[in-house]
């Protein structure tokens, strides 16, 4: 009754002259109190003291943006129903916003791509600008609580790495906008691109100016800010390295909640760390893009091989070219033999019958157990249409493939960038696109991709995983050190993606699926392949310190540096949450001996022998002490590491 009187007391302060605001502000107040109450939230204190102090209209702006949290807050766990917790929502419903912060429209937030895990946030944040974000990691920033955040682009994401349980998300899908320079008086030009933005739009505006950016992903339907974060990576890579090494400028909202630009020249720490940072620096508002001329159309070359060695040896060739004899895009793939007859290949793999084919036969007679796909296309304007072929015909002559089986199609430039989209729509009307994808990328050097497949793709693999298998040579001297994705040691190394998905009508389709890709890593770990993650998905630190390697400490540094608390992207699993930067600091000197030594036996090894330096000492310090050093030792001894 004492709260009653209070309520009352402060509502007719403000309502007096409108007894129905009065009566439907303390009814709904009343309720909101006595289910927080319920709820083991708080008490009606702070409700009471921000009605007491404000105007009229701030009061009801209060009262409705309470209702919105309301709506979230009955619906938490009795994890998240934490006092700490609760007054920052409060903080974060009350803050004045361009878009809005939703505590009930949180359920696309919650899955992704993959579909395979599900993590409820809190609240989602609709922005209407850069400022909002900044506004909202700011409000989390100076909380003591456990919240984090996670900037969600197309939801791509496989593992829920753009997801953030019990915390906020942000639908980077609502900031847009692209703004296109041509360029003038010899500038190069460039392209203004929210982070929110898909490809396939920005290709789109660029193209309408002739232009194009330079490095792609095969899937267009994702966002800048997004593959930014990753590296992103395709056919022409090769040549231009990944999308990360395509970018002018940023602009980014660092775990503080400041609102940075940031280049080569300009705060360059920050501009690396973010470029293939997975999200842990900082969230990419903005990108200025580099472009090129935008080609007509598309020479579209595929051919077979049954020899992996020569597969590979003309794919390494090819990319070893000057560009004036070389192709503007290389990949492949491999063509696995169906489970129920071995030796019959799976025609959608290599769609010959819309195509123009040499040779004319639709199947090849080998005794090998997969065939090798080798993808590469030209790109050229209208009135070149009648020279390429001339352009293209030495580069194929040398080629080791299967005379018989080569495919050759013209299309224009948008549609063959627009391919996997086309795909898509095929499996969204079959409802296959929502299906699980428990997906793997892996870098592998080059000295050791023969070994491996071998075992992946000839035995392990041979009957596909129900969706594509791509294979690929890069160039590790296209990427820039500077910035934070992580490759391999040997200048080439292969990109292979193991992208299948889980049929809803074979039993078990999931479990097996996973079971393969657990296989195949555990091979990786036991026969000691240098392999690194690319889109990484690890569970452990000891993990994330071999995906780094020396790179651990400068990575660590620089997330003591922009996102002290490690609030951003909770979904990698690399941070967990610090109520302040010193409990932060205090835990990353102690990488315990225990996380690598308590991992399973092959990876354990493989840690050790690619750290060997770093490891000795642990050793040294193990055979020393009978008790596990967890505390006081740390695999890399460093300025701020104990060991």
């Amino acid at each position: 009754m004492a709260h009653e009187s209070q309520l009352q007391k402060a509502l007719g302060k403000y309502c007096s002259q409108c007894l129905l605001h009065r009566q439907l502000l303390f009814i709904h107040l009343s309720i909101t109190i006595l289910a927080w109450n319920d709820h083991k939230l708080f008490g009606t204190t702070i409700i009471i003291n921000t009605l007491t102090s404000c105007s009229l209209p701030v009061t009801l702006t209060f009262l409705l943006l309470l209702a919105n949290a309301l709506t979230g807050a009955l619906t938490m766990s009795d994890k998240r129903s934490c006092p700490s917790c609760t007054r920052d929502f409060i903080s974060l419903a009350a803050l004045k916003l361009d878009g809005k912060l939703s505590f009930s429209q949180i359920a696309d937030a919650s899955r992704d791509f993959g579909n395979i895990h599900h993590n409820s946030p809190a609240a989602v944040l609709y922005p209407g600008s850069v400022n909002d974000i900044a506004k909202v990691v700011r409000c989390v920033y100076a909380s003591s609580s456990n919240l984090t955040i996670a900037a969600k682009g197309a939801g791509h994401s496989i593992y829920g790495q753009a997801q953030a349980r019990d915390g906020i998300v942000i639908e980077m899908s609502t900031l847009k906008g692209i703004e296109v320079f041509p360029g003038a008086f010899g500038d190069a030009p460039y392209v203004d691109a929210r982070g929110g933005e898909l490809w396939i739009d920005v290709v789109k505006a660029t193209m309408e100016v002739g232009l194009t950016p330079r490095s792609f992903t095969d899937y267009l339907h994702l966002s800048v800010g997004g593959t930014l974060s990753n590296a992103g990576v395709s056919g022409q890579a090769f040549r231009y390295g990944p999308q990360i090494n395509n970018v002018f400028q940023l602009e980014v909202v660092t775990g503080k909640g400041e609102i940075v630009s940031c280049s080569p020249i300009q705060n360059a720490d920050l501009f690396f760390a973010v470029l293939g940072g997975l999200g842990q620096f900082g969230i990419i508002t903005k990108a200025r893009i580099i472009l090129e001329p935008s080609p007509q159309r598309v020479r579209w070359i595929r051919a077979l091989y049954s020899d992996f060695s020569k597969f590979t040896k003309d794919q390494e060739m090819l990319i070893s070219q000057p560009h004036s004899r070389s192709f503007d895009y290389v990949e492949g793939s491999v063509v696995a033999s169906t489970e129920e007859c071995p030796g019959s290949w799976k025609p959608k793999t290599f769609p010959l019958e819309s195509d123009n084919v040499t040779g004319g036969s639709g199947s090849p007679t080998t005794d090998s157990p997969v065939l090798y796909c080798l993808e590469v296309t030209k790109n050229y304007f209208e009135h070149e249409s009648s020279t390429i072929e001339e352009k293209i015909s030495p580069m194929l002559a040398s080629l080791g493939h299967i005379p018989s089986m080569v495919s050759v199609q013209d299309t224009p430039y948008l549609s063959f960038l627009e391919r996997v989209h086309e795909s898509e729509l095929k499996l969204r009307e079959k409802g296959l696109w929502s299906a699980p994808h428990p997906w793997l990328n892996l870098f592998i050097p080059k000295s050791q991709i023969i070994d491996f497949a071998a075992w992946a793709f000839e035995k392990h693999l041979r009957h596909g995983i129900n969706g594509p298998m791509l294979i690929y040579p890069l160039d590790r001297m296209k990427w820039d050190p500077r910035m934070s994705a992580i490759t391999p040691h040997e200048d080439i190394f292969y990109l292979v993606g193991f992208l299948g998905y889980a049929s809803p009508s074979v039993d078990h389709s999931l479990e097996r699926l996973h079971n393969k890709i657990s296989e195949t890593l555990k091979y990786c770990n036991r026969n000691r392949i240098s392999y690194k993650q690319y889109i990484p998905n690890y569970s452990s630190v000891g993990e994330w310190i071999l995906h780094f390697g020396e790179f651990w400490p400068g990575f660590v540094d620089r997330k003591l540096k922009y996102d002290p608390k490690a609030i951003l992207s909770p979904g990698q699993r690399i941070f967990s949450r610090f109520r302040s930067a010193s409990c932060m600091y205090k835990s990353l000197e102690r990488i315990s001996y225990d996380n690598v030594m308590g991992m399973e036996g092959p990876l354990r090894a493989r840690i050790l022998c690619e750290n060997e330096k770093e490891t000795s000492k642990l050793l040294a310090s193990a055979s020393n002490n009978r008790k596990c050093p967890s505390k006081q030792s740390c695999i890399y001894s460093r300025r701020g590491f104990r060991t």
